[in-house]
């Protein structure tokens, strides 16, 4: 269970890797680090990190359906790839398609996104591209700066080790379940969902955490990488009143989508279980009762379901229920 190959995303990466040649100061190998760590030529105490993030398949699906959200996205997904390698940021460069005629549109209300998300942080655009196409996707790149002695990567979990999140979790798949399920939009405005890089976080766990990873795919999809890297599983204390915001909180009970501090400075950590020896995740349910979950069959929905999303929603709610979180 703990094969990369099982998922067919990182199959489908595999393919593209195969084709490329590996550059030769490459300190990382695939799949082992949310941003690509290059050495730096004159400096043999830093690594450059680098990481590309496109928004187009939430566009398209009509996840997000605010332009606002779109840039401030596009901005947080790649830099929260840098924090998850402990790198600082030294700016960012974005690629925006759009279709002719609403090229101005979108830069106005993405563009405003996309600066708000960087001030927030203090990062900077350094400039980028701009296209004419069919359907609009918006793409980040971020580059950064990180020791070479305290970089973080998603190798190094051990049995024993406590697992965190640095903050509460949960929105984007709130907002998922009001696109795809028809929800009033009332119960989780899309303005709710604002996620952001945790770079004071990464910065921080440097040299303390054992192994990182950015959980903009979800916990659990993080989690599940993590264990197929590593060969070692997890056991997740379910307390939802302290992993998910109190906004999702209010979805969850609204929908009945659910029956029932460290010493690290700058962080407030969110422990959610801790490494086990078995390459399994496993629930420990309010209710006492622990369930192994798979969680290749929900990583590979989309695929399996060949983007149809009403098939996607059901298959989502067949296998939620066969974990036992009905």
């Amino acid at each position: 269970m703990n094969r990369m190959d099982d998922i067919l995303e990182n199959v489908a990466i595999g393919a593209w890797v195969k084709a490329f040649s590996r550059a030769p100061g490459q300190a990382n190998a695939p799949h082992e680090s949310d941003a690509e760590l290059i050495e730096l030529p004159g400096d043999p105490e830093h690594l450059l990190a680098i990481t590309i993030d496109t928004v187009a398949e939430e566009i398209h699906a009509g996840l997000y359906q605010e332009p606002y959200t779109m840039g401030w996205v596009t901005v947080m997904a790649s830099l929260s790839d840098l924090a998850a390698v402990g790198a600082d940021p030294l700016g960012m460069v974005v690629s925006v398609s759009a279709p002719l005629g609403k090229d101005s549109d979108l830069a106005e209300s993405a563009g405003r996104g996309m600066e708000d998300a960087c001030r927030s942080l203090g990062v900077f655009i350094l400039g980028g591209d701009s296209n004419l196409t069919s359907e609009i996707s918006l793409t980040g790149c971020s580059i950064g700066i990180v020791p070479k002695n305290a970089v973080l990567t998603r190798r190094g979990v051990q049995p024993g080790d406590a697992v965190f999140v640095t903050g509460r979790a949960g929105a984007g798949n709130a907002l998922g379940l009001v696109r795809l399920s028809g929800l009033p939009d009332e119960c989780f405005p899309e303005s709710n969902y604002r996620p952001s890089a945790r770079l004071a976080a990464g910065r921080a766990l440097r040299g303390r955490a054992t192994a990182a990873m950015d959980t903009s795919d979800g916990v659990l999809t993080t989690l599940d990488q993590l264990m197929r890297l590593n060969g070692h599983g997890f056991e997740i204390d379910c307390d939802w009143s302290m992993i998910l915001s109190e906004d999702v909180l209010a979805l969850c009970l609204a929908a009945e989508a659910l029956s029932e501090a460290s010493g690290w400075p700058g962080v407030v950590p969110i422990r959610l279980g801790t490494v086990q020896e078995r390459a399994v995740i496993t629930l420990a349910l309010p209710s006492r009762r622990r369930v192994d979950i798979d969680m290749s069959s929900l990583r590979n929905l989309l695929d399996t379901s060949g983007g149809d999303l009403a098939f996607y929603l059901s298959e989502f709610k067949r296998i939620g229920g066969s974990w036992g979180l009905e």
